[in-house]
């Protein structure tokens, strides 16, 4: 598990992390999400005690990461994918890491075998793509068989076919009972992926909340086209719904559509429209941050 408590991080007079307080589970893929400059790497960094921070603590396993002898056993993590010598192969880049944190050798391979680039091994990593030294990246975060494991933006430069394939990668680590921590800007990406929501804005904690509850919460409405639509809007009251009308027709809370047919059936109401409305993720994401955005274009609704 990975507990983050009261953690505060500033650079000189900007503030990057205010008082940030959460927990990651195992057996969950927690998405960590925010605008660009919400304090997401930032905190990550802080919990791979690449960072001091200013206040508060950031542990893994009730431990902080300096403590371990082997970190890599313990946590495995993808934080920027380019930050490898280009000049080694992949193959050896992952075998010096290995052996800092005795590694067997032959683990070089599985881990290499797994991201699907056994075949290119032995190319210098200069000649990479994105896309495939984000792969590296992943092999080297997975070499330690690590019981915890963090990804700074891990679809980035990755085709249809590779996102496909980390977002099965997380899951199925998550449900081998790993902690799995994976950060991102973008909601449409998590509601594919995360179990579990952290997001933050200006580096404080906006929501700590599963991905169904989030969903739940920005539930739509139920748009109603009726004929003799007043009348039934008495029926839909008096059985629980909230109703406003708009115009030609009337927008229904607090009962499904299935509920609504019902009623209308048992009303004789004939129905001209009864249509779902679901407030995206993406715009629940937005609702949350708006008061987050380092930069917003002119014209965004705030």
């Amino acid at each position: 598990m990975i507990a983050v408590t009261d953690l505060t991080m500033r650079y000189g007079d900007a503030l990057a992390v205010d008082d940030l307080t959460f927990e990651v589970r195992p057996g969950l893929v927690t998405g960590f999400l925010g605008p660009n400059g919400a304090g997401k790497s930032t905190t990550m960094r802080v919990i791979l005690g690449l960072e001091t921070p200013d206040a508060g603590t950031a542990l893994v396993g009730g431990r902080p990461y300096v403590s371990f002898r082997r970190p890599m056993r313990e946590v495995g993590a993808l934080l920027d994918a380019g930050a490898v010598h280009g000049g080694r192969t992949a193959a050896m880049h992952l075998r010096c890491l290995a052996r800092s944190n005795d590694i067997g050798r032959e683990r070089v391979g599985e881990v290499l075998e797994q991201v699907g680039l056994a075949e290119v091994a032995g190319r210098r990593i200069a000649g990479f793509s994105l896309g495939m030294r984000q792969r590296l990246g992943i092999a080297a975060a997975l070499l330690g068989d690590p019981g915890v494991l963090m990804f700074d933006e891990p679809v980035n430069g990755l085709d249809p076919e590779g996102i496909r394939w980390i977002r099965e990668l997380m899951r199925r680590l998550a449900g081998e009972g790993r902690t799995v921590l994976v950060s991102s800007h973008l909601m449409s990406e998590m509601a594919l992926t995360a179990d579990h929501l952290v997001v933050i804005g200006r580096g404080r904690l906006v929501a700590d909340t599963a991905m169904a509850e989030l969903a739940a919460r920005f539930e739509g409405d139920v748009l109603v086209r009726a004929a003799g639509q007043e009348a039934f809007a008495h029926v839909l009251r008096a059985s629980g719904a909230s109703v406003r009308e708009e115009p030609g027709g009337l927008s229904v809370t607090g009962l499904d559509a299935s509920r609504i047919g019902e009623l209308a059936l048992r009303h004789g109401v004939a129905l001209r429209e009864l249509t779902p409305r679901g407030a995206s993720l993406e715009e629940a994401f937005m609702e949350l941050t708006e008061d987050s955005l380092e930069f917003a274009a002119e014209g965004s609704t705030r």
